[in-house]
């Protein structure tokens, strides 16, 4: 049966299971506007065919659609609000749910707990864009973890939107994501399996979208697909798809210059220090008691040991000494904790590589290499090559 027939059917009727009835709704929901100019945008569109239910949303950036096996007693279209009706499944009892449309209304069953919703206009609905060409695959878990790094560098003025977005380099094999807000930048790459070996893209992908996507994949271990629809015209991609198992997602491209971030990244250092990211994070947790806000934190390195403080005296000073592994020049930087946290948190290692220049000057975080590396000849270290990098601002220290 296809789309348009279900269009003319006056009443719909199926029973599906109340988790993936949940799980489903719950996923397609989390990425429609609170807030629309048009309300038939904030709606679920669930379509009952002979093969089961098929959930879309599209706020005509980001959409999304969802298969879910269901027993369809009458196949057809309805469309429901779909941040309330996500609530109401979430809610209910674990039994079957049966869902009913006379044409005006929605009736939801399940056990004992009886709902009825109106049906919002179907007529108005706009038509999703078409899934583009898988350009190639990734690891789910992978994926999860390269955008979680890369994400929490973005910027969230909305204002800005070349920082609000997360670049990919396509490069046959080679995958690079960067993010920046001014104040930090972090840079991923990563091999994937492209769909030819000799594909080249780059794009502006809008953060928080890509990072919604990552953190409700379905862990069923399969590959993710990574989609693009070029548009020939422009000489590059203008809409991305995501897909793994029954999920698959689109969203519009940012259409705006990324920074020019790869001059930004020093090539040597003239110290770096090695610390232990456990109980560095809790010493900044702790010292951070005394600060205003997100005020700065001051960490002196030198030989053997690192010392952390903070604080003033009018609300009061505190101060931590940690074990650390320091070659160079001694000195003292000062940082913004939750920026020095989240770079922290986005280092899967045990231990994590700073690299300083001076100061005054941008330092880098890196996951610690096997070996850290010999100064050269004019006493420089040359930066590690490490798969991930988090380039962090320091802030003035006083005086």
């Amino acid at each position: 049966m296809t789309t348009d027939q279900l269009g003319d059917q006056q009443s719909v009727s199926f029973t599906v299971a109340k988790d993936d009835l949940s799980s489903a709704l719950a996923w397609v929901a989390r990425s429609l506007p609170s807030k629309a100019s048009q309300p038939i945008l904030r709606g679920v569109l669930i379509e009952a065919t002979d093969e089961g239910l098929q959930l879309s949303g599209f706020d005509r950036e980001v959409s999304t659609k969802v298969r879910v096996s269901a027993d369809v007693a009458e196949p057809g279209r309805i469309l429901v609000a779909g941040r309330l009706a996500s609530n109401i499944i979430g809610a209910l009892p674990d039994k079957p749910v049966r869902i009913d449309f006379d044409g005006t209304k929605v009736l939801v069953n399940c056990g004992s707990s009886h709902f009825e919703l109106p049906a919002m206009t179907i007529d108005d609905y706009p038509v999703l864009p078409e899934f583009p060409p898988v350009a190639g695959t990734l690891d789910p878990y992978l994926f999860s973890e390269v955008i979680s790094q890369v994400a929490v560098a973005a910027g969230r003025d909305d204002t800005l939107p070349m920082l609000t977005g997360i670049r990919m380099e396509i490069d046959g094999e080679h995958l690079v994501l960067a993010a920046t807000d001014r104040f930090r930048l972090a840079v991923r790459t990563v091999d994937w399996a492209p769909a030819r070996a000799d594909i080249s893209a780059e794009l502006l992908i809008p953060a928080r979208t890509l990072a919604d996507t990552a953190r409700s994949l379905d862990s069923t271990g399969e590959p993710v697909e990574i989609a693009l629809d070029t548009d020939p015209s422009s000489g590059g991609s203008r809409l991305l798809g995501i897909a793994t198992n029954d999920r698959r997602s689109t969203t519009r491209l940012i259409d705006a210059d990324f920074p020019k971030f790869r001059p930004l990244l020093p090539k040597q250092n003239t110290s770096l220090a090695s610390v232990e990211i456990a109980p560095l994070l809790d010493a900044i947790r702790r010292v951070s008691l005394v600060t205003e806000g997100n005020s700065q934190i001051r960490m002196a390195f030198e030989d053997g040991g690192l010392t952390i403080s903070g604080g003033g005296s009018d609300i009061g000073v505190a101060e931590e000494q940690l074990p650390c592994a320091f070659v160079g020049e001694p000195l003292v930087i000062a940082f913004n904790p939750g920026y020095l946290k989240d770079g922290l948190g986005a280092i899967h290692t045990d231990r994590v590589v700073f690299g300083f220049t001076q100061p005054s000057r941008p330092a880098i975080l890196l996951p610690e290499p096997e070996d850290l590396p010999q100064p050269g000849p004019d006493g420089a270290f040359p930066t590690p090559e490490t798969p991930f990098i988090y380039l962090l601002m320091p802030v003035r220290l006083p005086g």
